[in-house]
């Protein structure tokens, strides 16, 4: 069988203001994100699913709920060859707390073959691939790999005495006999060392292709929006070359979300992205893609991407962008850290939007700058919104004027996404980072309509936390609302 590889992956980062008609709380878990995987699937036409596996309450019987829930839909469209659900796992090597998880979920596999198979009357296994986050080695990769074949199925064959059955005749074969490991980086060093990483991983390995995911949101938060454009175009070229030296299929998953900032992937945008990132296979459609927008809307972009295919990367001056994101990124930390107190304070007003932990990412784990702790990407970046700063601003004073061409050139709507945050400055509140960051920004020369509703509220929002916060988790949604993604 000759394997679709998805153009949309729904996700579940919560990034939504609105809540979708099938929640049951204000709070998404358990029986909604079965819902949720079914309604991206069947009525907004997203090709796969990512299923977060780290936090508690992570349901491992998505497949039989999905398959005995909506068996009409699920007969006609066959999971695991139409349409698929992939599970990103904690990393053991970072997430100790997790760890164990990892194992569990990968036990799953096998149980979740079996109940399609009793389904669909077939061998084509419902879930094949698992996303590994924080990739930083090929070993930890290869890990992932080789544990699921050498002892979630090697088991299979041992018997318990001499002479006794073996562990296959006694409760059934285990299958897939392998399943696909796909890397996530998300950091400077290892994104730009992606491709090594994964020529590494493969060169033991008889596949068909390999897929690679890059970050967008967490290298935005690390390093600042500018470092994350090129770290990720550098990525991509990369790739690219590799699949041309290897002779295999390299596809690529990128992480974007409806915030300029994590992206500006939005339904009205998809033309802009897709052309941004032209060798991508794969784009994440994350909760505000889905929620804030009109149903039609949400469904025609879904199916812009579904129609495009991705042609060749850009050829990126490697050492031009690493000059780039070296003065960028000392920027940003710069201007973040004289403003992360404030941005604390007001991610204090951020509604959740999901019951359970979610992956948190490498600057996420962390948790702190210099001795600063931060919050995750999407309270962070609603944060900034909220206050009327938009984190697109962060690093723009560290580029001179000659780098503020090369990443014109280089990110093609690089204008266009930074008139999209700019609309949600408010200059008063700009006055509280350095005053070289307003200059850098007067320095691009944008003509920007500015929503004035949204200063406004944002102006609001800053009375309201000079008194205590009282009120402002409304303003905070309002302000979303404007904006149409969380954060």
């Amino acid at each position: 069988m000759e394997r679709k590889i998805p153009r949309c992956m729904s996700t579940q980062h919560p990034d939504n203001v609105h809540l979708p008609f099938f929640a049951e709380s204000a709070d998404l878990g358990g029986e909604d994100e079965i819902q949720e995987a079914y309604y991206a699937f069947s009525h907004l036409g997203c090709d796969e699913q990512m299923w977060d596996c780290e936090g508690k309450e992570v349901d491992n019987f998505v497949v039989k709920k999905l398959l005995s829930k909506y068996e009409w839909y699920f007969r006609q469209n066959h999971l695991g060859k139409d349409v698929f659900l992939t599970l990103r796992v904690p990393n053991p090597t970072i997430e100790k707390d997790e760890a164990k998880i990892l194992l569990e979920t990968l036990e799953s596999i096998p149980r979740s073959f079996d109940t399609a198979r009793l389904f669909y009357q077939d061998d084509v296994p419902p879930i094949f691939e698992v996303i590994l986050p924080m990739t930083s080695s090929a070993i930890s990769l290869d890990r992932i790999y080789r544990y699921y074949r050498d002892f979630v199925v090697g088991k299979q064959n041992i018997s318990f005495r001499k002479g006794d059955a073996t562990l296959a005749e006694w409760i059934g074969t285990f299958e897939p006999s392998s399943i696909n490991v796909i890397p996530l980086f998300e950091d400077l060093k290892n994104m730009l060392q992606s491709d090594a990483i994964t020529r590494e991983y493969l060169r033991d390995k008889e596949v068909e292709y390999q897929r690679v995911f890059l970050a967008r949101s967490d290298p935005a938060m690390n390093y600042g929006q500018v470092s994350a454009i090129l770290m990720n175009k550098v990525a991509l070229h990369r790739l690219q070359m590799l699949e041309e030296e290897l002779s295999i299929p390299i596809y690529p998953i990128i992480g974007v979300g409806s915030a300029p900032f994590r992206g500006n992937l939005k339904p009205d945008n998809v033309e802009h992205i897709m052309s941004e990132y032209p060798s991508v296979q794969t784009f994440t459609v994350q909760s505000a893609f889905k929620f804030d927008n009109p149903h039609d809307h949400v469904m025609r972009g879904i199916s812009s991407i579904n129609e495009g295919s991705r042609c060749k990367a850009k050829e990126v001056d490697e050492e031009m962008s690493r000059q780039i994101i070296d003065r960028c990124s000392n920027a940003y930390r710069e201007s973040l850290i004289k403003i992360a107190p404030l941005i604390n304070e007001v991610s204090a007003f951020v509604p959740r939007r999901r019951k359970r932990k979610l992956h948190i990412g490498l600057f996420g784990y962390s948790r702190s700058l210099e001795g600063i702790k931060l919050p995750r990407a999407i309270g962070f970046c609603c944060s900034f919104y909220s206050l009327g700063i938009p984190p697109e601003v962060l690093g723009l004073d560290g580029l001179t004027e000659r780098d503020v061409e090369f990443v014109r050139e280089v990110s093609p709507h690089f204008d266009d996404n930074m008139r999209d945050a700019l609309k949600f400055m408010n200059p008063e509140s700009m006055k509280l980072l350095p005053d070289k960051v307003m200059r850098a920004v007067e320095a691009l020369e944008l003509d920007v309509d500015y929503d004035e509703e949204h200063r406004a509220l944002t102006s609001q929002i800053m009375s309201l936390l000079r008194n205590g916060g009282r009120g402002m988790e409304e303003s905070v949604l309002r302000a979303a609302n404007l904006r149409g993604f969380l954060g």
